[in-house]
């Protein structure tokens, strides 16, 4: 097996994180590792399920398998993950209790996987790739890891605070081969990546002898709507699901738009805990 460092290895240390230590790190360095999501039984019965979804390469490999299907309305763990308590008390604290789930994909990466390029999933007008799914304002995607994230097998990578700039070159339609301040990530399986629609990230090769699965589910706040008209769910389906994860399928399109608010409304709030400056000494 070939180890490739490519940039430092992050060398957090996940499990002291207090939650406004982990607020703090998801908003600033636009990434964070929450270990221990998943218990090893719980991945046994994701991996079973996992090996009956109906894959297609992606264009640039045939060493990545993403799922044909939509994921969401599977049935069985994959979509009970929806709603798994220990993520969704964190982004309810991230985001508050409004929460919409935009988006559930599976992806398998395979020996002699090239790698992923340097990328944003925001794009805040559409774009082929992703439509307007991920043209919302505000968007945590949520990387669900049923391997052990090695510096061999499909690390991920991601260019810290990148989401942050001004400059011409964070345009979220860019995207680039590698960069000399990227920082991989590696992690135990049960553990999720967190991301910031906008950081810019990747993936490493999978230069080791074997591969790794991982689903990916994007949560966002009520309020951040996508830019554009996303499909409708299929209310026949959500109909089938348990219920805390149909609380998590609202209208996709949903998004809070005061167009005509004064400059001095009635009622204002005179207190927001969630824009609190000193919400990260929590």
């Amino acid at each position: 097996m070939k180890t490739q460092i490519k940039g430092r290895i992050a060398d957090t240390n996940w499990d002291t994180l207090t939650l406004g230590a982990r607020i703090q790190h998801l908003e600033v360095e636009g990434y964070l590792v929450i270990p221990d999501l998943l218990s090893p039984n719980h991945i046994e019965k994701l991996k079973a399920e996992t090996k009956l979804i109906k894959t297609q390469a992606v264009d640039y490999s045939d060493k990545k398998q993403v799922a044909l299907e939509e994921m969401t309305y599977i049935g069985g763990e994959i979509s009970k993950l929806i709603a798994n308590p220990p993520l969704i008390t964190f982004l309810k604290e991230l985001c508050g209790d409004e929460l919409i789930m935009m988006s559930y994909t599976y992806v398998r990466t395979d020996p002699g996987f090239p790698g992923i390029s340097l990328h944003c999933d925001g794009q805040p007008w559409s774009s082929k790739i992703f439509g307007h799914q991920f043209s919302c304002p505000r968007l945590i995607r949520v990387l669900y890891y049923l391997d052990d994230l090695t510096p061999e097998i499909s690390p991920f990578r991601v260019l810290p605070r990148s989401h942050l700039t001004f400059h011409n070159e964070g345009n979220p339609y860019l995207r680039y081969k590698e960069h000399p301040e990227q920082v991989m990530v590696t992690c135990k399986a049960g553990s999720a990546i967190l991301i910031n629609q906008n950081v810019f990230h990747g993936n490493f090769p999978n230069v080791g002898d074997g591969s790794r699965e991982m689903l990916a589910i994007a949560y966002r706040p009520s309020w951040a709507g996508p830019a554009g008209e996303v499909e409708a769910r299929d209310s026949e389906k959500v109909a089938k699901l348990p219920s805390d994860v149909r609380i998590l399928l609202g209208d996709p399109n949903t998004r809070i738009w005061m167009h005509d608010n004064s400059n001095k409304p009635n009622n204002m709030a005179r207190e927001a805990p969630g824009i609190n400056s000193s919400r990260w000494d929590r």
